[in-house]
Parts: C-alpha cells; structure tokens; sequence
C-alpha cells in the first residue's frame, strides 16, 4: 500500500487520492445513511450588494442542514458593499469579513474567505443562492476522505418571487417543493458535459470545465497549495474553472456531487447580456492559464503565459554546442507550445556564457535551471524530458505525444540508448505526494522506435532518419476507448460511440 508522505500513524485520514485517472469511483465511501461528520466545515460566500432578504434566505436554507450545526461556520466576505455589510441575524455561526472594492472580486473575495476561514473543509456558495438539506453533507463526506479532492455541486437557476426566508425555514419537504410548477433553468451543458466524461471518469483532458458556478469545495490546504484563486479575473467568468483547471493538474481529484444541490435565487437570462460581454475577454485572458486547445486552438506563434509543454533538457556534461543544437531542434517542433529548461548541475565556464547569450532573451528557453521542472511550472499539462545531444527526430515533443495518447505517461528508447518520457502533470504531482510513480495512477506506454518514426526515408535536419510525426492509427483509437469500459454504463457508452463512427463512415463513402 502506497504511504503519503505527510501522513501519521495517528491521522490516516484524509489522505491523497490514489485512484487511477479521475475515478472517483474507487474511493471508498460511506453511504450517505451511514456517513457520520466529524470534522467543521467552513462555508465561504462572497456578498457585493446582495439585498437583505436574499442574504436572509439563503441563510435559512443552511439552517436546515443535516450537517451539525455546532461543526460548521458561515464567513460572509463583504466585497466593498456600500453601505457595507452587517452581520444578519442568524441562530447559525456567522462572520461578516470586509475587503476593499477593487471592480469584481469574486476570486479575491474567495481567498480572503479562506484565509478568514477556521475550519480546514471550505465550501463556497454564492450568496444569492439556496440549498438542500443534504448539501453539506454531501459536499463533506468527500472531504473526509479525500485530502486533494475538489467536489462540484450542481445547481439550477429558478425566480423566487413571493417566497421569503420564513417559508425556506418552515417548508415541509425540498426546496424544489417550494417552487413546483415554476419555470426551472438547469445549468448550460452541465449534463452533456458529465455524460461526455462518464462523470468525469473518462480520460478526457477536459474534466475542469464542469467547475462553475458558487458550488463546489475544496481542502483548505489543498486550496494553498494550487495556489488558490487567480485575483487577476477582475471580471465575471471563468475564474472557477481556471481553479479547477489547476486543481485537476495539480492531481486533485474533481468528483461530481449530485446530491449537493443548490437554487440560485433569479432565472439566468437575468443579466445575461453583460455576462456574455464579459466572458468574450474572459476566455482570451483564461486562454493564457488554462493550456488546453479547446481555448487556444492550435495555430503556432502564440507564446502563452503557461506552456503545454515543458521539455528538460539534460545538459551536465554536454558540449555547450550540441545543447544549443539540441534546444534549437525542440524550439523547431510541430508542437510549438512549450518551453524549454536546459538543466545544468555545475559552471559550464565559457559554455554557459554561450548557452546565456544564445537564450538569455527567448521567453521559451529558460537556462541554468537547477530546481524541479514541476515546481517552475506546475500548471504546464505535459513534462517531457530528453538528454541534450541524444539522436533523437525531428518533431520529437509531437511524436512524443501522439504516442502518449490517453495514457498517463510514456517512454522510449532512442537508437543510441538515450532515454525520452512524457508525463501528464497530473500523474507527477500525484505521484510526488505518494512518493509513488506515475504509472502507478495511470497507464504507462513504450513507444517503438517505429512510433517514434525512425528509420523511414524522410530525415531531420541533422541528417537523423524519421518519418512525419504520426497520429494514433483507428485500430489504435479503438483499443484506447475500449480500455476506459469498466461498467455496464461504459460499455453502453463505448457501444453508441462505434454506432456513431460506423455511421460517419458510411455517410464518407457514400458522398
């Protein structure tokens, strides 16, 4: 059994997820019946101007909870309300934590939440909106099990008009009971999303978008080590999923909560014009921190404040000329986003002079790095590393990964006996804080050197031997997707997912 390395004797739990991929699925929990809460929670809800009697409802939806009372808190993080904020009157522990108004606020108010918080469960919760009985709970029973787990709520957007606080207090059953017969907005592609990922079991690279919303929670000290969230989004929009983005390659565990429903108080098309105006500047600003293709596309000439990739190249003991060569050669690559360390242990003398003055300027070179590739760029999706002066072809980081496929990391072996990998970062970090190996949460590739594209006609610039960078062939898309069946409801999956390829071939020979 893998051991985490912060763990005690005296304090297993929570520990680390070590679940392969994101399948929460193999985590063991108790029922929600047979859950018993132990550890305070915190629940974090940033308020700008939110009237009185919203704020009231929303409270006396946390009155029901099931959770007990005595084990959670309630940090209201005033953002600049004028006039400011008053503690309401409430029978449940609530603080009222003020911050200057600096525009929009959210995610700064989120931090100040956190760090005003004294439980080490948070949970956030927007304050306009309301919840089930069982919502804390089913946030809570994750987090008592899980140190690095991000769980998301769903939630759903109604008109509350003619209903007060009285009435969420004293309502016989659900929430939704209040409002049956009303005109209900589920959240925007919410669904499609988690039946595209088997909720976010699949191993798709995407499972962070499904973080929106004021509805999710995290560890309080996993939240410091991602780094929190980005105050830089001054404006509405996407700065959840941007934290969930690096949650989830930080190695957290993203898991879909269904129980853990929330009301927010408005239908959605309120104000959905200045949202939309918003997030047209939001997703080019989210593009340079969330490295994922489905924001930046794939044209070159782009330099992104976190690269997709980042190369190290092994330099000790290397001519300061083959390195430079070596660095030249992956700055070429098809796959132009990324960033390259040359990794050097000792004072080259003059050729480190070469190396500075060649790359010193290059915003895609850093040299003489001497920490850990993962600590410079822990959000950077994908580490490659390779020996400078290895023979290695050309578009190698390209070939890399289309061998990579869905797996967790990859390895080759070059004709000249060098060594070349590429990792998912989420499979290091994971395996950094099990003291464990990548392949220990994931699948692990060898790559052929005919993967690899050595030994056909077409060659590098050096004279190497290669072939284009290839692509994983259909049998090879095939063996992938059968591999991710582990359920009745995965094979269903699988199954609707031949039918619809066999019928765009048919369609493709027909036309």
């Amino acid at each position: 059994m893998m051991q985490a390395v912060h763990q005690t004797a005296s304090a297993p739990f929570p520990r680390p997820t070590d679940v392969r991929y994101n399948d929460w699925r193999q985590v063991a929990l108790p029922s929600p019946e047979e859950f018993t809460p132990t550890l305070p929670v915190s629940v974090v809800a940033p308020c700008y101007q939110v009237p009185a009697a919203t704020l009231s409802m929303t409270l006396a939806a946390l009155e029901g909870q099931t959770y007990p009372r005595d084990l959670f808190e309630v940090v209201l993080v005033d953002d600049g309300s004028e006039p400011p904020l008053v503690r309401p009157r409430s029978p449940l522990n609530v603080r009222v934590v003020r911050q200057e108004r600096r525009g929009f606020g959210i995610a700064r108010a989120r931090n100040t939440g956190v760090e005003a918080a004294a439980h080490g469960i948070v949970l956030f919760l927007d304050a306009d909106t309301l919840v089930e009985a069982d919502w804390m709970a089913a946030h809570a029973r994750w987090h008592h099990a899980v140190s690095d787990v991000l769980t998301v709520g769903l939630r759903a957007s109604v008109a509350v008009d003619g209903i007060d606080a009285e009435q969420v207090r004293r309502r016989p059953g659900t929430l939704k009971s209040l409002w049956a017969g009303r005109p209900v907005d589920p959240p925007d592609d919410v669904e499609a999303h988690l039946v595209r990922t088997g909720d976010l079991t699949s191993r798709a690279d995407d499972l962070f978008w499904l973080v929106l919303g004021g509805n999710f929670g995290i560890g309080k000290d996993f939240y410091g080590l991602v780094g929190g969230s980005d105050e830089s989004f001054a404006r509405w929009g996407m700065e959840e999923v941007e934290l969930g983005y690096r949650a989830y390659t930080c190695g957290g565990l993203l898991a879909p909560v269904r129980e853990a429903f929330a009301w927010h108080q408005g239908r959605r098309d309120e104000g959905r014009d200045a949202r939309e105006r918003s997030l047209r500047l939001q997703y080019a600003k989210a593009a340079h921190r969330i490295a994922h293709r489905g924001l930046r596309g794939n044209r070159p000439g782009r330099i992104f404040s976190v690269p997709q990739h980042v190369v190290s190249v092994a330099a000790d003991r290397v001519p300061a000329d083959l390195v430079v060569e070596t660095v030249l050669d992956v700055l070429a690559d098809r796959e132009h986003d990324l960033v390259v360390r040359v990794e050097t242990l000792a004072d080259r003398g003059d050729g480190s002079e070469l190396l500075h003055e060649t790359f010193g300027p290059d915003p895609r070179v850093r040299v003489g790095s001497r920490g850990s590739a993962l600590d410079e760029f822990p959000a950077a999706p994908f580490h490659v590393e390779l020996p400078a002066a290895a023979a290695f072809p050309r578009d190698l980081v390209s070939r890399l990964r289309a061998g990579l496929g869905d797996a967790a990391t990859a390895q080759a072996v070059l004709p000249d006996g060098a060594r070349v990998s590429i990792t998912r970062t989420w499979a290091l970090h994971r395996a950094r804080r099990w003291s464990a190996r990548p392949s220990d949460f994931g699948e692990e590739r060898v790559l052929s050197a005919a993967a690899l594209g050595l030994g056909c006609r077409s060659t590098s610039r050096r004279g190497r031997a290669v072939e284009p960078a290839g692509h994983p062939t259909p049998w090879e898309r095939l063996r992938d997707r059968a591999r991710q069946v582990r359920s009745p409801k995965d094979a269903w999956a699988f199954s609707k997912w031949l039918w619809f390829r066999s019928v765009r071939r048919v369609a493709g020979l027909r036309r």
